[in-house]
């Protein structure tokens, strides 16, 4: 390797409905929302990333902003494609004559179609890759909250992202049994502006509504340390002006019910399918959580009052995925569950 090391770079992508992020040599180089901001009339790209994010719900007519992936997977092609390559130069790959080949490792989710998981590689060798593998996110999940996938033993993994939740029972390096559904963090921000609209008589933005979520979001109405009330800037509905209203964590909670009863459903449903013997090895092991979802304050408490099962939360899990397909990317030929 060591003469070529500079004409191939190995990357691994957790492309995300929310938020991408590149490991690059074994560390997080890019941690990007995914986002991407043209100019309508050229179709030129203006920003991606933190940039473009800054500018979600606040363009004008000639500026829209889109966000390439929905549920998971990708739903504008092109702006996917732009939007995979711009964070690849994010990395600088320093001066060089000739562009080095591209290997990837890249996350998708388990409930996606071939004609979505050809999108997906389609989009990454179109943005300069030469050798792509996809792994899946429950799996990639696993790996990166330190469990042996390989081992004979099963464990369950809940991957809470942006446009997805996977539950998966992971045992002797696969996938037993998932259970995908496209409930998760943009369904939490959707409840919690109709939440505001139908309670408060206050228009609020996907962005706002994201940060209640993170200040004052909440599985369940009662939790040990509860965050402060959180100020609501938006457009009251009925006289047209800006107000501002103060919101609890016990109303977001009933806010967000609905949709995480909908998850506990799917969690009893992955375990219901689960064979007898893989029970018996969760029943000791657990539940593991990981994606910016699994941060919700007390949903880690909710499903354990559910599933009477022990549920643990990764370290750092916004980053779990990632770190598992870096560590894919290292295994890139001895995993034999990376999909070719």
């Amino acid at each position: 390797m060591g003469l070529f090391s500079f004409l191939t770079k190995e990357i691994a992508i957790d492309l995300g409905t929310a938020n991408t992020i590149i490991i690059y040599d074994d560390k997080v180089v890019v941690d990007e929302p995914s986002i991407v901001a043209l100019e309508r009339i050229t179709g030129k790209i203006i920003a991606v990333g933190k940039k473009a994010m800054m500018m979600h719900g606040k363009t004008h007519e000639n500026i829209k902003t889109i966000r390439p992936l929905r549920d998971g997977v990708i739903a504008d092609f092109q702006s996917a494609e732009y939007m995979i390559r711009e964070f690849i130069k994010m990395i600088g790959t320093g001066k060089s004559i000739f562009p080095p080949a591209l290997k990837m490792v890249i996350c998708i989710p388990s409930g996606i179609t071939e004609v979505e998981e050809r999108a997906v590689k389609d989009s990454a060798e179109q943005a300069g890759a030469k050798e792509v593998k996809l792994i899946h996110e429950p799996m990639a999940a696993a790996i990166g909250i330190g469990i042996d996938v390989l081992e004979p033993t099963g464990n369950m993994v809940i991957d809470i992202g942006g446009g997805t939740s996977e539950i998966a029972v992971i045992a002797l390096g696969g996938i037993v049994n998932n259970k995908s559904i496209r409930i998760a963090g943009d369904d939490f921000n959707a409840d919690i502006e109709e939440y505001m609209r139908k309670q408060h008589n206050i228009n609020i933005g996907e962005r706002t509504a994201e940060r209640i979520k993170i200040e004052v979001g909440s599985a369940i109405t009662e939790i040990d340390n509860p965050p402060d009330d959180y100020p609501v800037h938006g457009r009251d509905m009925l006289t047209g002006i800006p107000k501002e209203v103060y919101v609890n964590y016990a109303e977001i909670a009933r806010a967000l019910d609905k949709s995480i009863s909908k998850i506990e459903a799917a969690v009893l449903n992955a375990l219901e399918m689960t064979p007898p013997e893989l029970s018996a090895d969760i029943y000791r092991t657990g539940i593991y959580l990981a994606g910016g979802g699994s941060m919700l304050r007390g949903l880690d408490k909710r499903l354990h009052q559910k599933t009477k099962l022990p549920v643990h939360v990764a370290e750092d899990p916004l980053r779990a995925i990632a770190r598992g397909t870096g560590i894919a990317l290292k295994n890139f030929d001895k995993f034999t569950f990376l999909i070719k």
